[in-house]
């Protein structure tokens, strides 16, 4: 079973940046792929981009350019690099485990939000 518990969001106004970690446990973290996702109000949950063990990424559309996951095996960490952030970005970020490309565990989220 993994855990996953996300930190790093906040306040912040258009054009900044945050940097959004989840650490992970269980012995299966380190081979897994893990992915970040975000659901605003009134909106479905969507993928923001995923990692795979090996370190290959894939991003959603609307944060091509602006945002970068990366993930730290020994510490058993993913991050999330955001950039040039708009008031579109406001949401709930999840951290969650993928199989075969569908999210299986999820960690409880953290709130970002971009507003001036």
């Amino acid at each position: 079973q993994v855990q996953l518990v996300e930190s790093g969001g906040g306040l912040v106004q258009p054009g900044g940046s945050l940097r959004l970690s989840c650490a992970g446990s269980g012995t299966i973290f380190r081979i897994s792929v893990l992915g970040w996702y975000r659901q605003a109000p009134g909106k479905q949950r969507e993928l923001v981009a995923s990692i795979t063990s090996g370190g290959t990424t894939n991003y959603g559309d609307p944060v091509k350019g602006r945002f970068t996951i990366s993930r730290d095996n020994a510490k058993m960490t993913v991050y999330l690099q955001m950039n040039s952030l708009k008031p579109e970005d406001t949401a709930v970020y999840y951290c969650a485990r993928e199989v075969s490309g569908l999210p299986v565990s999820w960690g409880l989220g953290t709130q970002v939000t971009v507003s001036s």
